[in-house]
């Protein structure tokens, strides 16, 4: 997910450069989106693998 992200930085920051505003525009949004998830994902995982006890040994 976050390779999407990057990907779609590379776009946004292409089809600005070349003034394609309304490229920029959504592909930005989708930069947003995916960022969010990516985070959200990584809170969840980060709090699942905190919450787990270490096994007993």
């Amino acid at each position: 997910m976050l390779a999407w992200a990057l990907a779609f930085l590379i776009l946004s920051l292409i089809s600005a450069g070349l003034l394609l505003s309304g490229t920029a525009v959504v592909s930005s949004v989708l930069i947003q989106v995916l960022f969010i998830g990516f985070l959200g994902l990584f809170a969840v995982t980060l709090i699942i693998g905190l919450a787990r006890k270490p096994p007993h040994v």
